[in-house]
């Protein structure tokens, strides 16, 4: 029992739908609390809003409230439940944080006798109000920069004229750096400051000096009722100041801190701490050290919670933040938990990393056309990624083969910019590329000076850079045939990819593959071990690297492997990788739910994943984890080393969808739905035939791969023309044209971007209405899980439109159509599985967009609506366990559930904000309501008509 045998029941508030600059990170961190809470037996109630999470899992709580995150929800839910003893609101983000706050304010917990646990609401007020935190600081002798608070125009004026240019506006109690910019020039002041003013919640802005150039770091700290503190992490912006950290590719450990300026960190961090209020739990916070030799340190802010970085530094460090977090705000101490990895060693030892880490973010602007690109204190990143090797040269390499942005590295691949003004420009304006801009920059011939003088980062990791390009240009001077194993092993040492050294040598992949197998040149896999091998981990967390062979004094050679092979039946699934719009946590929760039913199958299950933000790398979720790049090169060697049974690629998205092409070359076993058949509903004319041969109507439509094509097809087609290109997700690149000039621009925009692509065109079915059905196959029985219908009009992608379950407009005879194309295509189609199908409905006619053999997007929102596990039956499905048949399926639901999209607009004030056949929303939310005449169905209803944007 915790040390606190008061506590036995905890209301955990979660973080609501994935907005930019709070994404999953917390659906992670609270889904560790939730497991760490009942293994001391304590009852958890849960309020989150979001049904695409592992965390509103009924499994996950003993009970889970869908609801708004409002007083409104959580008075009904204490009302439910009067014996909650305490609310533990650092687990959700500034959401959670805030909503704590106004509780707290209307005295709901005072009435409710609900204590607050894991911060206290002193420590928020101080850490949020900037003047009060600035004070704190100067009385316990920690430097900040100059500067004050504004709660006007007026005063915001007066300081400027203070302080003088460049300065940094901060609005108060706001999450993701919203509200926040650079000022460089005082004529846009004004405009800057007023916007700070509005978005604040209390209408306050601080003014900073900015500290340009300096550089930035981030601590991850924990402490118990005793005062024990212990620093889990130190990450070091590779980007100086003014790059908000979300946005910043960031390192750990820290490279370039001397010992005397760390220790000093360290101290002041935890001094911090100390002096912000009496509360046991996780807290994080950020300094700025001055680039010079002093090393001036100055404090920038501390959060009193589990934030955005704590899944990073969890993952990084195999050091479960949020787990421990919540054992200390029950009242345990340090010294009485065991370290999660170890096993063995106590959870008051500091992690110590024998290797490096990298996280990159990774953004989504060709969502938002107009959009400011720079870079600056407001976060614009949609997800991230994470690499472990043993160099940063390694895991810089690996980050940047994980963002799926077709990349296969840093340079050495022919996608660079070779053109002088325009990789200037770009250095000067941090843009969302510089990681591979830096490389251009230096393969021109730009000094390493000239780069540290435009963009302040620092000069040893300009030099690691400058390593790689050296050892590009040497490989370059030597063919297949002439490359010696040294310079090979440096190249994989280093993180370049097969493909980067057969570009450099100009050859094909295969042959670089081939002859460093016959070199003997192969990955090993390393154990995440939180404490530099000096005690032996228990926990399967793996990384891999190159490392040289190793001779004994009996003469062995050998190159030691940690991932010891067992002789059990494997299954690996391949995760979803970064998160990014169209593509987001739901296939997180479907790759959880597939770890988990393939082990009770009997398998031993193996996660292959990059994204530290989420669940499914949470390190016991899976028997083996691989915290690898989900890229073919890694992919291929784990499966070597592995031996599985076969690969499940369905519950990833279009992420594992995509090597499934791959994997069948390779003889790979895919389990579930084959290639064959992902391929076919892809392919638009091959679907078109089975549509045809089976009398399902369909809109007219043809493919082109040139605009000459494209614009004769417009001939017979009538407008509106939907154009599309194949193989992607989230409607990439999707857009309803309505005349030739239009066709023509989007045509050629289309196949600059994605060359060699086929187009389809469409006839759009203006005014429809647009339904979709997910569905369970086994080969020989289908079992429709959900039929939605959406209340915007077709045209807008099915991600951002509000989905209703059941549908509530469809008459019987347009269901029935429904249900049976769906049962046919997913037989023709041989799916075992999942699929989901896409119709419109016009004149009672169904036709259909599209069907994707794969879980998608909608599979959590009707499992949580209809409180049936589908992924896990599916899996069991594709696993060949089971048949359609052996389920009894119950679902439950009265009323109607809404699927409604949230999205981050706020982040590109200047953005065309018209909804289309290209998904635009960063989450969702799910609305409970009993019947049609709810005013918030009325409501969104009212709206439908001025949805479409042509």
């Amino acid at each position: 029992m915790p040390k606190n045998k008061n506590i036995k029941s905890i209301l955990l508030i979660g973080s609501g739908p994935i907005v930019i600059g709070q994404a999953c990170e917390f659906d992670y961190s609270g889904s560790q609390a939730l497991r760490s809470l009942r293994e001391d037996g304590i009852e958890t109630i849960l309020i989150n809003s979001n049904p695409a999470t592992i965390m509103t899992d009924p499994t996950m709580a003993d009970h889970v409230y869908l609801l708004p995150l409002t007083t409104k929800s959580l008075i009904q839910i204490l009302k439910e439940h009067p014996h909650i003893d305490a609310v533990l609101p650092t687990m959700g983000g500034q959401t959670a944080l805030n909503l704590c706050i106004e509780a707290d304010e209307k005295g709901i917990w005072e009435d409710f006798d609900v204590d607050i646990i894991g911060v206290d609401i002193d420590a928020i007020n101080i850490t949020e109000d900037r003047e009060q935190f600035r004070e704190l600081m100067l009385k316990i002798g920690v430097g900040m920069a100059p500067q004050a608070t504004a709660t006007s125009y007026l005063k915001g004026k007066e300081i400027a004229q203070e302080f003088g240019f460049p300065l940094v506006i901060r609005a108060s109690y706001t999450l993701g750096g919203e509200g926040a910019s650079f000022v460089h020039k005082e004529e846009d002041f004004d405009k800057l400051l007023t916007r700070g003013l509005e978005v604040s919640p209390i209408h306050e802005v601080m003014i900073d000096k900015a500290l340009i150039g300096w550089k930035e770091y981030e601590l991850e700290l924990l402490r118990d009722k005793n005062d024990n503190v212990v620093i889990i992490c130190t990450i070091e912006n590779m980007d100086p100041m003014g790059i908000h950290t979300g946005d910043s590719i960031t390192v750990a450990p820290a490279m370039t801190l001397s010992d005397k300026t760390y220790q000093k960190m360290r101290d002041m961090a935890i001094h911090m701490m100390r002096s912000i209020g009496d509360f046991a739990g996780g807290c994080n916070v950020q300094f700025a050290v001055s680039p010079d030799d002093e090393e001036n340190i100055i404090a920038i802010e501390i959060n009193p919670r589990v934030s955005r970085s704590s899944a990073l530094a969890s993952k990084a460090t195999g050091y479960p933040i949020a787990k421990i977090a919540a054992k200390l705000a029950i009242g345990y101490n340090l010294d009485e938990l065991h370290n999660q990895i170890t096993k063995s060693t106590s959870a008051l030892f500091e992690p110590t990393l024998d290797y490096v880490v990298v996280k990159i973010p990774r953004w989504n602007f060709d969502k938002f056309e107009g959009s400011d690109r720079t870079l600056g204190l407001q976060m614009k990143a949609v997800g991230e990624v994470m690499a472990i090797g043993r160099s940063f040269q390694e895991a810089l390499h690996k980050a940047t083969q994980s963002l799926e942005i077709k990349r296969n590295g840093l340079g050495a691949d022919g996608k660079g910019y070779t053109d002088y003004d325009t990789v200037i420009e770009k250095l000067t304006f941090a843009s969302w590329d510089r990681v591979f801009v830096i490389y251009d920059a230096i393969a021109m011939g730009i000094p390493l000076s000239r780069i540290h003088a435009i963009t302040k980062i620092d000069m040893w990791y300009l030099r690691q850079y400058e390593e790689l390009f050296e050892l590009q240009k040497e490989i370059s001077t030597y063919t297949i045939d002439t490359l010696g194993r040294e310079l090979l092993l440096e190249a994989k040492q280093k993180g370049y990819g097969d493909r980067q050294i057969a570009h450099m040598l100009g050859c094909l992949e295969s042959a670089v593959y081939n002859k460093r197998s016959e070199l003997k040149i192969n990955r090993v896999f390393k154990l995440v071990d939180t404490c530099a091998a000096e005690f032996k981990a228990q926990t399967p967390y793996y990384y891999s690297t190159f490392e040289s062979e190793v001779e004994t004094a009996d003469g062995e050679v050998y190159v030691q492997n940690e991932s010891v092979v067992t002789d059990k039946k494997k299954i690996i699934v391949l995760g979803s990788g970064p998160n990014r719009i169209g593509q987001g946590i739901e296939f997180d929760y479907c790759c959880v739910h597939g770890v988990l039913a393939a082990a009770e199958c009997g398998y031993e299950t193996i996660m292959i994943n990059c994204n530290p933000e989420t669940v499914s790398t949470d390190f016991d979720i899976a028997d083996k984890l691989y915290f690898e790049p989900v890229f073919w090169e890694h992919i291929y060697d784990i499966i070597q080393h592995e031996k599985p049974e076969g690969v499940i690629v369905q519950l990833g998205g279009q992420t594992a969808l995509k090597l499934a092409e791959k994997l069948e070359k390779w003889g790979v076993k895919i389990m579930g739905t084959s290639f064959k058949a992902l391929d076919l509903a892809e392919d638009r004319g091959s679907f078109s035939n089975i549509l045809k041969e089976h009398n399902i109507p369909y809109p007219e439509f043809a493919v082109a791969e040139t605009a000459d094509e494209a614009l004769a097809i417009a001939d017979v087609l009538d407008f509106p023309i939907l154009v599309r290109p194949s193989y992607v997700l989230g409607g990439q690149g999707m857009k309803i044209v309505i005349n030739k000039k239009d066709l023509e621009e989007h045509v050629v925009g289309l196949l600059k971007s994605i060359p060699g692509n086929k187009l389809l065109l469409d006839h759009y079915l203006d005014g429809a209405i647009e339904a979709e059905a997910d569905a369970i196959c086994d080969g020989e029985n289908v079992y429709i899980i959900g039929i939605m219908e959406h209340i915007e009009p077709c045209g807008v992608h099915s991600g951002d439109s509000n989905a209703t379950l059941p549908p509530f407009n469809l008459g019987e005879f347009v269901l029935q159509q429904i249900k049976d194309h769906t049962k046919t295509i997913a037989l023709a189609l041989n799916t075992v599985g999942l699929i989901n199908v896409q119709f419109a409905v016009k004149d009672d006619i169904v036709y259909i967009i599209e069907a994707n053999p794969r879980a998608s997007r909608t599979v959590p929102f009707i499992a949580k609506a209809y409180k049936e596990p589908y992924v896990n039956y599916a899996t069991k499905v594709m696993l060949g366990e089971k048949k359609v048949t052996d389920f009894d399926f119950n679902p439950q639901l009265e009323g109607y559930a809404i699927k409604q999209p949230v999205f981050s607009f706020n982040k590109f004030p200047n953005v065309n904000k018209q909804l289309g056949p290209e998904m635009k929303s960063t989450g969702e939310s799910i609305l409970f309501i009993d019947s049609l005449k709810d005013d918030q169905f009325y409501d969104l209803y009212a709206r439908r008509k001025m949805y479409l944007s042509k």
